[in-house]
C-alpha cells in the first residue's frame, strides 16, 4: 500500500513539474511583443553596424547612423513618444534571424530583403526601400555585367544574404566566397581575393562613394525590396508599424529621411 502511495505521489509531482514547464514554455511568437515594448517603454532593434548609408557605426560619435537607423528612431518616437527609447543591437545577415527568434531584439531593420523563403521564418512589414542586386569591381576590371561571371571568377558575398543565392543562380559557374560581413567582403575585394563583390546596389553605392577606385557595373540584376522583420505571429506589431510607415510617407517624414541618406 505504501509503495502504491509513494508511486502516486511521485506521479503527481512529475505532473506538477511538467505543468509548470509547459506554462513557462510560452514561445516568443506566442507572446505579444507590442505589449512588451509598451510595458518596457523601449524598442530593441537589430541593425547593421557596417553598412554605409543604412547602418554604420560612427566611431567618433560612438553611435550607429543611417537610413535604417533614422526610420527605426522615427517609428519608436511615434510609438513611445521619444526616439531615444530606441535601442540598437548589432546584427549581421547571418545572426539577425536567430537573435530575433531568441527574443534578443524586437524587430530587424537591416537592409533585409523580403523573400518567400524568409517569410517561412519571419513576418515582414510593408516595403520601406526598393533596392536591386548589383556588382562592385575595381575600375578597369574586365567584368562589366553579370554575364562576365564565368568559371574561374570569384565573387564575394555575405553569409546569410540573398545575394549569394542570387548570384549562384545567375552565374552558376562562378565561385562564390562568403564572408561574415560587408566590411570583410570589401577588404577581400581590395586585397585581390575576389574579382567582384555583390550585394544590393544601395550598399555598394555607399562603398563606392568612399572608394573612387571602385565602381558599380552592369546595372541591377534582381529586385530587392527591404522590409522590417518580426517574429511570426506578431500581427499587432506588424500592423502598428505598417500604420506608422504609412503615416511617415504621407506626411513627408520618410522622404526627408530618404533624401538625407540616398543621393539620387
Amino acid at each position: 500500500m505504501k509503495k502504491v502511495y509513494r508511486g502516486l505521489l511521485m506521479l503527481m509531482m512529475l505532473s506538477f513539474v511538467f505543468l509548470l514547464g509547459a506554462c513557462g514554455a510560452k514561445s516568443i511568437s506566442e507572446s505579444n511583443v507590442l505589449d512588451k515594448i509598451k510595458e518596457n517603454d523601449k524598442m530593441i532593434w537589430g541593425v547593421k553596424y557596417d553598412t554605409k548609408l543604412f547602418g554604420l557605426m560612427n566611431i567618433e560619435k560612438r553611435e550607429v547612423e543611417g537610413l535604417d537607423i533614422d526610420i527605426a528612431k522615427e517609428i519608436t518616437k511615434r510609438l513611445l513618444g521619444d526616439e531615444k527609447k530606441a535601442e540598437f543591437v548589432e546584427v549581421t545577415s547571418k545572426t539577425r534571424i536567430p537573435l530575433l527568434k531568441n527574443g534578443n531584439i524586437d524587430a530587424i531593420i537591416a537592409t533585409m530583403t523580403i523573400s518567400d523563403e524568409r517569410k517561412k521564418q519571419v513576418d515582414f512589414s510593408d516595403v520601406y526601400f526598393d533596392a536591386g542586386q548589383s556588382l562592385l569591381v575595381k575600375k578597369g576590371s574586365d567584368i562589366k555585367s553579370i554575364d562576365d561571371l564565368k568559371a574561374g571568377k570569384i565573387v564575394l558575398a555575405v553569409k546569410g544574404s540573398t545575394s549569394a543565392v542570387n548570384v549562384r543562380k545567375k552565374a552558376p559557374d562562378v565561385t562564390v566566397l562568403e564572408l561574415e560581413n560587408y566590411a570583410e567582403a570589401f577588404t577581400a575585394l581590395q586585397s585581390g581575393q575576389g574579382d567582384a563583390m555583390t550585394t544590393d546596389n544601395s550598399i555598394l553605392l555607399g562603398m563606392a562613394s568612399e572608394n573612387p577606385d571602385y565602381e558599380l557595373v552592369g546595372g541591377n540584376f534582381t529586385e530587392e525590396p527591404y522590409g522590417i522583420a518580426f517574429n511570426k505571429g506578431q500581427t499587432d506589431l506588424v500592423n502598428e508599424v505598417n500604420r506608422l510607415l504609412s503615416d511617415m510617407k504621407k506626411d513627408g517624414t520618410y522622404d526627408k529621411i530618404y533624401k538625407k541618406w540616398i543621393k539620387d
